[in-house]
């Protein structure tokens, strides 16, 4: 009995171990081999029939690859994955590195179909009486498997095709047969050496070669190649990273198995045997925060899953949202961007040495090319990345591209309000008297479409109100009588506030949103009065870009930063639609340059000139909460913020005007960014504008009237005394003389009396 018992004990064992084998090798050895062992027969017919019927095709997407960032001169600048993986053809892989997989996985590859029952058979003889298995899957069959896994999206999923059942492997195998008849033995072959995992996160040859040694597959040798090999069997163990000592045992393995094929000589493969494992590795990098341009790196990424969502990215739900980023890792895309390297590294450089990276207080910049919307170069002073005294939100961004909620633009938006007045037909020389301090009422409220203090609006009112505007003048502002140009070179708020209320606080925000302004968040600029001193918190890009549309006479781009995507097979991916607009007319484009360039010489950004013809307004936040400057060329905008990141209300830049850390960084970025290119000036307005204003006649008035008199026309007064018989400090005569046409802003000599007969 107890003989009967162990004979049936040991058939019973053969059994368990001759299915465990059919697991590994497929139903066609547990058809052969299971039959004679009691009812195990009935489960080989059962498993043929449900082979014979089961689904053939292989529903697996792709293996997954990277997704490169390129810059405007085809240089990559980032890289996406979750799989370090890049594909390459059969041919760009050297010929000792297929032979070596040959030769250690499956050196009958050439000879059987989807199963090799010779290698099969051999590794049941080994597994049955042996504690340890020996597999029989062949390089269809792992290809098989490798797709399966690199498919899974979620944790069950991966469970599922890793199962160690007979169900799996029967599935691997019916799978495999149809590979068999639809791909050809390279293909089989270059698509396991592009999908299979050598350990140190590379996924393929090509990934291994450059991680392993820093050289592409194509020029590995009969080493390297044997140790690449030999990793597959298990990646972990055999990483020459992590277990060097391992992975040089099962180099040696997969040499002399060449060898015992006959592939390479045994003193040759003892020679390889003898050198120690030479490693060169390369760290495999993705992701923003390894890029040379992290800030537009994070830009053009929001902008890529916005595109692959179909314009619905932010409206998903957190799992969908997942997809979509896996699918942005994993899809192998080309991404043509705007990128140009020069600019960002002028930025960069300008950021970081003027305000330092480890400080809380930050400075951002964006460039934009006029005329087209290209986003040229987006950087921050902080670097990028988590940690102390680094970042992750795209501070000059907004909210859609990684960023916060935008910083105030300060008085760089009365830019707006004067293009609305020019349009409007409003006088250059229009004088306002506009005092140090003074409040403004009746504003006109507008209609808003956005969401306020936690309240929808759709078209109801907001704004405006009877109750006065308490406005004052900033440090680096002054008091008295100014007209369109002199106001703006002074950045007179209190003539700005005036200014505003005669145009229309909503015409003057609708012309902001023509320039494609909008708040950090992603909602309609609020149509508050103080809106022309800049509390409107936005982003740098969008400034930049508004900027750039005066620069481009008044042609206005959105920004534009992915100019292409293209998918593995070379399919172009659709990307929305990028217009550009004449939002306001030439002419008055032509005068908003023309003012903001006098600005640079006569207004707040004296002193920030980069040495051909430019414009430039600077910007003072409220309560000194930040600093702004934005400018252009004909050919390149640019706008920076300064401010405390940790809060501007809570932490105050004091002391600090536009032109002063903003300025510094504009000034020295533009410089570098331009060098060596064109400089071309801008175009003189056709239209008259009203720069002209008539010369008082104070003849005969005391000093104190005629004084006052000419600055309320415009004008700066310079006194000299005369050799007269009129009173002394009277007026005597003027020069340009009385009822003569002057510029704005100009100076006119007052002579007054001394008194005394010439």
């Amino acid at each position: 009995m107890r003989v009967a018992n162990t004979d049936r004990g040991k058939a019973l064992s053969t059994l368990i171990k001759l299915v465990g084998t059919g697991v590994v090798a497929g139903v066609l050895v547990a058809l052969v081999a299971l039959p004679g062992v009691g009812s195990a027969g009935i489960t080989a017919r059962d498993a043929a029939n449900n082979f014979q019927g089961m689904d053939s095709e292989l529903n697996t997407s792709p293996p997954s690859e990277k997704t490169v960032l390129y810059d405007v001169d085809g240089k990559p600048f980032a890289t996406f994955f979750d799989k370090y993986r890049e594909s390459v053809r059969l041919d760009q892989i050297a010929p000792v590195m297929r032979k070596a997989i040959i030769d250690i996985e499956d050196s009958r590859f050439y000879e059987h179909g989807a199963m090799d029952l010779e290698g099969t058979l051999r590794a049941l003889a080994s597994n049955v009486g042996s504690t340890q298995t020996q597999g029989g899957s062949t390089l269809t069959q792992q290809y098989v498997k490798n797709l399966l896994v690199d498919s899974a999206q979620t944790n069950e999923e991966y469970e599922e095709v890793t199962a160690p059942t007979l169900g799996r492997k029967v599935r691997e195998l019916r799978y495999a047969l149809e590979i068999e008849k639809t791909m050809s033995k390279d293909q089989i072959l270059e698509g396991y050496l592009n999908i299979a995992y050598f350990g140190g996160g590379a996924y393929g040859v090509q990934a291994a070669a450059k991680r392993y040694f820093s050289k592409p597959a194509a020029k590995l040798d009969l080493g390297e190649a044997a140790l690449l090999a030999g990793i597959t069997q298990n990646p972990t163990a055999y990483d020459p990273l992590q277990n060097p000592k391992d992975a040089r045992t099962r180099r040696d393995v997969v040499l002399y198995r060449m060898a015992e094929l006959g592939h390479i000589p045994k003193a040759q493969a003892d020679k390889e045997a003898a050198k120690p494992i030479e490693l060169n590795p390369t760290e495999p990098v993705g992701g923003c925060q390894t890029s040379q341009a992290p800030y537009f790196c994070e830009y053009v990424k929001y902008d890529v899953l916005n595109i692959l969502s179909g314009g619905k990215y932010w409206q998903m739900e957190p799992k969908e949202q997942q997809t979509v980023v896996n699918k942005l890792n994993r899809g192998g895309y080309t991404v043509r961007t705007t990128l140009d390297m020069k600019k960002q590294q002028a930025v960069d450089k300008a950021l970081r040495s003027t305000v330092d990276p480890e400080g809380n207080r930050v400075g951002a910049e964006a460039m934009v090319e006029p005329g087209t919307g290209k986003v040229r170069a987006i950087g921050l002073s902080k670097h990028f990345g988590p940690g102390d005294g680094r970042t992750t939100i795209n501070l000059p961004a907004d909210s859609a591209h990684g960023g916060g909620t935008g910083v105030s633009a300060g008085s760089t938006f009365k830019v707006f309000t004067l293009a609305t007045a020019l349009e409007q037909g409003i006088p250059v020389n229009t004088s306002i008297k506009s005092p140090e301090t003074m409040s403004v009422g009746g504003f006109q409220a507008c209609p808003y479409y956005g969401t306020y203090q936690g309240k929808k609006y759709n078209g109801e009112l907001l704004g405006g109100g009877s109750a006065p505007w308490k406005v004052s003048n900033a440090g680096d502002s002054q008091s008295g009588t100014f007209n369109l140009a002199t106001g703006t070179w002074g950045s007179v708020n209190t003539f700005y506030a005036q200014l505003e209320k005669r145009v229309g606080v909503c015409n003057s925000v609708k012309m902001a949103e023509r320039f494609g302004m909008k708040l950090g968040n992603g909602q309609p600029l609020l149509p508050v009065p103080s809106q022309v001193l800049g509390v409107n918190d936005v982003d740098m890009v969008h400034l930049a870009a508004a900027y750039a549309g005066f620069a481009a006479r008044g042609k206005y781009c959105a920004p534009l930063a992915v100019t292409e995507i293209v998918d593995r097979a070379g399919k172009p991916t659709e990307l929305p639609k990028h217009e550009c607009k004449q939002v306001i007319e030439q002419d008055v484009a032509d005068k908003v340059a023309s003012i903001l360039h006098a600005n640079m010489s006569k207004g707040t950004p004296r002193g920030r000139g980069i040495g051909r013809p430019a414009a430039a307004k600077t910007g003072t936040c409220e309560a000194h909460t930040c600093a702004d400057f934005a400018g252009f060329t004909p050919n390149l905008a640019a706008a920076v913020a300064y401010w405390d990141f940790r809060g501007p209300w809570q932490y105050k830049v004091y002391g600090v005007y536009g032109a002063d850390t903003p300025g510094a960084i504009w000034q020295r970025s533009m410089r570098e960014a331009l060098q060596g290119e064109p400089a071309p000036g801008f175009n003189a307005p056709t239209r008259d504008f009203g720069d002209t204003s008539q010369v008082p006649n104070v003849v005969d008035q005391p000093l104190g009237t005629a004084r006052t008199n000419l600055e309320d026309a415009g004008f700066q007064v310079q006194i000299a005394p005369a050799n007269s018989d009129k009173p002394r400090n009277t007026a005597v005569s003027t020069s340009p003389a009385a009822d003569a046409e002057a510029a704005p802003g100009s100076t006119v000599i007052l002579y007054v009396s001394n008194g005394q007969q010439g």
